[in-house]
């Protein structure tokens, strides 16, 4: 289970990067820096999803859970709301020292 809590941590980070590259990259074009929020990239990559999941906890959960909760994380910059999951994935499931094998024999 470990591993592949930290092979997600690490799938994650590098989303983050890739995303924040993206971002960078169009500061370039139009000279400001502004990160995509997480919503936004949600909907351009599947707004069905999207779209489904927000009618899934509005119905099934709470409609309080939908808006303020999960709009807030919507809002965010894209690149912080992978990044942050990912680092935590990544440390919380590394090995532990006595799992670690050492670099020379």
């Amino acid at each position: 289970m470990r591993i592949f809590g930290r092979v997600l941590g690490w799938v994650l980070i590098l989303a983050a990067v890739a995303v924040l590259g993206a971002d960078a990259l169009a500061a370039l074009d139009s000279g400001q820096f502004a990160p995509r929020p997480m919503g936004q990239l949600w909907f351009q990559l599947d707004r069905g999803s999207l779209n489904l999941m927000q009618a899934v906890v509005q119905r099934y959960l709470a409609p309080s859970i939908w808006d303020p909760g999960i709009v807030s994380v919507l809002l965010l910059p894209a690149f912080v709301v992978l990044a942050v999951p990912g680092v935590l994935l990544a440390l919380l499931c590394r090995p532990g020292p006595e799992r670690r094998k050492p670099l020379f024999y």
